[in-house]
């Protein structure tokens, strides 16, 4: 274990809210600021801080937000509790939290053994693993899609012919998309089991649970239900529409808040919802459950003790004025939450991908994509001299808009608009105009 102290303006008496692993994007950083804002001395626990460096508010948040880096294995209950032990000791210890799924049980344990707030370790664990998730929303009769855990390829074949093609095979503890499949044939399932479980570890180094999920496909649209539980009361923040690329994957390219959809459909989502965070035990914090809608009802996706991720708090904040990443805090670190709205609009965030593999020289049009009226940011976290490829998960991804507007309608027309003026150009498209150390290429 090291520590690394950075410069900043807050004393060192402060109130310590430790920060353990985020997502390697943007939002994961913003709680870091939140916290900062608030007053507390921050503190990233991380077995590679670096890797968020390469984000692109990473040189803001370091510079003025983070006061402290310990580099510990956040894989580990207790290497993280031995971390965290001196602030503990010096009574300055106010709270551990995490944004990223990987780390959601091991921040749960943690909070329990200082008696800090968090969410209850067996439920953190619930939603951490699909298969424990899926088991108990059937247990709870909450609809979920047919699934079967597979342990080999003969098993995944039997569960696919069980289910019908296409088919979903999936990973039971990976995120933002990673290694979700749509598969239309057996030799389609074989391969995407064989991808899968060809290594013991899953994208942050922790061991992966053996096998696959194989899931019957659902046909629909996807939504996402965000709620806080304060006080044992769960506060609907409201209804993400989210929009998905192309097959075989998975890959969330856009959201809007609030949600287009009609009131009683909005209902029966957060209604599952709410059943299936009561069936998970999620009983602390920010919840971030994800939906498909279809022609039988609304099906659970997914059930996640955190945030929402990409740009939804973003959206949220614009929407509603609810600046959910401070709030959140406040609960981490036992203060009540202020989930008052001051204004009623929409915002929608949309994702650009590389069109084919190769050599990114730049992207083209961000002034004009910043000159849409009702964008609020453009944010490109792609560089000239990457290697790019069509996004298979959400780290492929190259950059976003964020757009807001008097309706939902106006702020989707809006941050398409700003998307459309984006194009990734490749090297072997314009070598003569391409170098890697030219920053007015990016």
């Amino acid at each position: 274990m090291s520590t690394e102290t950075t410069d900043s303006p807050e004393g060192t008496e402060s109130g310590v809210l430790a920060v353990v692993e985020s997502q390697l994007s943007n939002f994961g950083l913003t709680p870091l600021r939140a916290a900062h804002e608030l007053g507390f001395h921050t503190v990233l626990v991380s077995n590679d801080p670096d890797r968020y460096r390469v984000v692109s508010l990473a040189e803001e948040v370091y510079a003025k937000h983070l006061d402290e880096i310990v580099t510990a294995d956040t894989n580990s209950v207790d290497a993280v509790v031995a971390a965290l032990a001196p602030f503990h000791e010096a009574g300055r210890l106010r709270g551990v939290m995490t944004v990223t799924d990987y780390n959601i049980p091991i921040v749960a344990e943690v909070a329990a053994r200082f008696g800090l707030p968090g969410l209850n370790p067996q439920a953190a664990r619930n939603c951490r693993d699909k298969l424990l998730m899926r088991n108990a929303c059937r247990a709870a009769g909450v609809a979920v899609p047919g699934y079967h855990q597979a342990t080999s390829e003969d098993d995944a074949l039997a569960a696919a012919d069980r289910f019908g093609y296409p088919c979903v095979v999936k990973p039971m503890t990976e995120s933002a998309s990673i290694g979700v499949t749509l598969c239309r044939t057996p030799a389609e399932v074989i391969a995407a089991y064989r991808d899968l479980t060809a290594s013991p570890t899953d994208f942050r180094g922790q061991p992966r649970r053996p096998g696959a999920l194989v899931e019957e496909y659902l046909i629909g649209f996807e939504v996402s239900v965000e709620s806080v539980l304060v006080d044992g009361e769960r506060h609907l923040i409201g209804v993400t529409d989210k929009a998905l690329g192309v097959h075989p994957h998975f890959v969330e390219m856009g959201d809007t808040f609030p949600s287009m959809l009609s009131e009683p459909v909005r209902r029966s989502c957060t209604d599952l919802a709410r059943s299936a965070l009561d069936a998970v035990g999620h009983d602390f914090g920010a919840a971030h459950v994800e939906v498909k809608v279809t022609a039988d009802g609304p099906r659970i996706v997914e059930v996640n003790g955190r945030m929402a991720g990409a740009e939804i708090t973003q959206l949220i904040r614009e929407a509603t004025g609810l600046y959910l990443q401070r709030e959140v805090v406040r609960l981490h670190t036992g203060q009540p939450a202020d989930l008052t709205r001051t204004h009623d609009r929409a915002a929608a965030s949309r994702y650009l991908a590389a069109h084919r593999v190769g050599t990114l020289a730049r992207i083209q049009g961000e002034e004009l994509a910043r000159r849409v009226p009702g964008v609020v940011e453009v944010d490109l976290e792609a560089h000239p001299g990457d290697t790019v490829r069509p996004a298979e998960s959400n780290l492929d991804l190259l950059g976003y808009v964020v757009a807001n507007g008097a309706t939902t309608g106006d702020a989707v027309r809006r941050a398409e608009s700003a998307l459309g003026q984006l194009a990734p150009v490749y090297v072997a498209d314009a070598p003569e105009r391409f170098d890697e150390n030219d920053e007015a290429t990016r």
